[in-house]
């Protein structure tokens, strides 16, 4: 049986006005004094104030736990001005409190589903999605169809997908399987890029499939991004398809969403000089 798939294929060209996603996660510290407080968040923080477009965060917002006053005393006074721009998913500091509950109730209805945490928005010419990695079982079966039913419902060119738990990283938690059937799915629809975080670095992938086998042509490209301002932590086992890495700088990725194509960005804070930049097109629909 012959299947036939839709796909909507932009075809203005690159424009100054073309949308800009900005964001990490493993953000405000303010547990331990000795490892600069809130310091390395202010600096990420500060690099927000004169970026414009839509922010994404990719977990773990307030530390030790997530906890309603760790929100208002840590992530409030730094990230938490750009609160109305923030489209965020949760890490698993942020469920170290009951069911996350600070966190959905911090972020609203931006979070999505309290208990879910998974949404999708459109952002230009792209079809975004937010997903969380810190649920049940029968949960994360329930996000898997959730997923299935939203991407086969946006077949836009171009697709970027966030989470929490990276399912490649050459960080000290290394790789996780807990989001390889989800990767999966999204290597399935022909998704372009995933962003996560919860290893303390910051490191880019080649496009791969969820098995990691190299595929230049339709692989899914990765970034770590876990650099909003917690301590960062040095790299254990180098993943083969790693690109670029670094492990010494706070800082944020910029990803400008042009209608065929993307670029990318690590921008450090004032002081540090580590930078990553580049661009590729779109994975081609199948």
């Amino acid at each position: 049986m012959l299947t036939v798939l839709l796909w909507h294929v932009p075809t203005q060209a690159y424009a100054e006005s073309d949308p800009v996603l900005v964001g990490a996660g493993d953000i405000a510290e303010c547990w331990l004094g000795f490892f600069n407080g809130t310091g390395g968040a202010k600096a990420t923080a500060t690099l927000l104030d004169r970026l414009e477009g839509r922010v994404f965060t990719v977990g773990d917002h307030a530390y030790q736990k997530g906890t309603a006053e760790e929100f208002q005393n840590c992530y409030t006074p730094t990230w938490g001005r750009h609160k109305a721009r923030t489209h965020p998913t949760p890490g698993n500091h942020d469920y170290d409190t009951k069911n996350a509950a600070p966190y959905y109730a911090y972020f609203g209805a931006t979070a999505g589903e309290a208990g879910k945490g998974y949404y999708s928005y459109e952002l230009g010419a792209w079809h975004v999605v937010a997903l969380n990695s810190n649920l049940t079982a029968d949960a994360a079966a329930g996000q898997e169809q959730w997923l299935r039913k939203d991407l086969a419902a946006h077949r836009t060119l171009c697709t970027l997908a966030y989470w929490h738990h990276p399912v490649f990283s050459s960080g000290r938690h290394g790789n996780g399987p807990r989001m390889q059937t989800i990767w999966s799915v999204l290597y399935e629809f022909g998704v372009d890029v995933v962003v996560n975080g919860h290893d303390h670095d910051y490191e880019r992938f080649a496009p791969q499939t969820s098995t990691g086998q190299l595929d230049p042509k339709h692989g899914i490209r990765e970034f770590v991004v876990g650099t909003g301002g917690v301590h960062v932590r040095q790299f254990k086992t180098i993943q083969p398809n790693s690109e670029i890495r670094d492990a010494s700088t706070w800082g944020v990725l910029k990803l400008v969403l042009h209608p065929a194509s993307y670029e990318w960005e690590f921008i450090p804070v004032v002081g540090s000089t580590f930078r990553d930049a580049g661009s590729a097109e779109c994975v081609p629909p199948r």
